[in-house]
């Protein structure tokens, strides 16, 4: 093995990388409820009933990544 060899899996890599655009978006997701509260305080619970839905759909995209990465290790 030389120095320029990459060791590993490679479906690992792909899930880490895939697991970076849930990430931004789920911190985009909250970032907009606590702005929209900050400005209208009594549509607090109407944002994050919206906002936990928004979560789930975008957690969702991680858990299909993970579940690739499963998939094409073997």
């Amino acid at each position: 093995m030389t120095a320029l060899e990459i060791s590993g899996d490679i479906a690992v890599l792909g899930y880490g990388l895939a697991a970076i655009g849930p990430g931004v978006g789920v911190g985009l997701i909250f970032a907009a409820v606590i702005n929209g509260t900050a400005r209208q305080p009594e549509a607090q619970s109407k944002l994050q009933s919206i906002a936990w839905i928004g979560f789930g759909v975008t957690e969702v995209l991680a858990i299909i990544g993970i579940a690739l990465a499963f998939v094409f290790k073997g």
